[in-house]
């Protein structure tokens, strides 16, 4: 990448702060797995044991997906983290489920979503703002992502004691929003382009 010029930054774009705002939400509705681990022991009644084996089911799914959606965000975009996204927003309702087959399949669909956060997500800000502000862009995006994250985890964590049907509601409904707002932006400037 050709040296920038030494100019002042002049903020960052609108485009930035739409992606901001649309990393958060899915980061808000997207259960950390130890909130999805106590379900599951206190699901099965035991020592739950298989647990760790479900774990290391998404982690394998997770590096599978990193790779891959890295290989497509180098083809397509912002259309593969929408696409991980929008299947990854299902993994709450089969992970809470409590029925094993379910919870295979959503902790499936958890890998993904976990895959396409750790490789792409923060790649994609490169590309939204000059270079001069690439530094800030990333420290801000990073700050919001896990604030963002943080937040949703303690009410999820609170929901789980009410309610587990308004647990996966919220999440469902952040990622679901956190999607709609990628379409948007991704449409927006396919449109802007062609």
């Amino acid at each position: 990448e050709p040296e920038p010029e030494m100019t002042p930054a002049k903020g960052l774009p609108k485009v930035f702060w739409l992606y901001l705002l649309a990393a958060a939400c899915v980061a808000m509705g997207f259960a950390d797995f130890p909130l999805i681990a106590l379900h599951l022991q206190q699901q099965s009644g035991s020592d739950g044991a298989g647990i760790p084996l479900l774990y290391a089911l998404a982690m394998g799914v997770d590096a599978l997906a990193a790779l891959g959606c890295g290989w497509l965000f180098d083809r397509v975009g912002l259309w593969s983290l929408l696409g991980a996204v929008a299947v990854s927003a299902g993994f709450a309702p089969l992970a809470f489920s409590g029925t094993y087959a379910l919870t295979v399949l959503g902790m499936v669909l958890w890998g993904i979503g976990l895959g396409a956060q750790e490789s792409i997500m923060k790649a994609a800000v490169a590309g939204m703002v000059a270079p001069e502000t690439r530094g800030f862009a990333f420290g801000l995006f990073t700050s919001v992502y896990g604030l963002a994250w943080f937040v949703g985890s303690a009410l999820m964590g609170v929901l789980y004691d009410f309610s587990l049907t308004g647990l996966v509601l919220f999440s469902v409904v952040t990622q679901g929003l956190g999607a709609a707002i990628l379409l948007a932006l991704v449409s927006r400037r396919q449109a802007e382009v062609g």
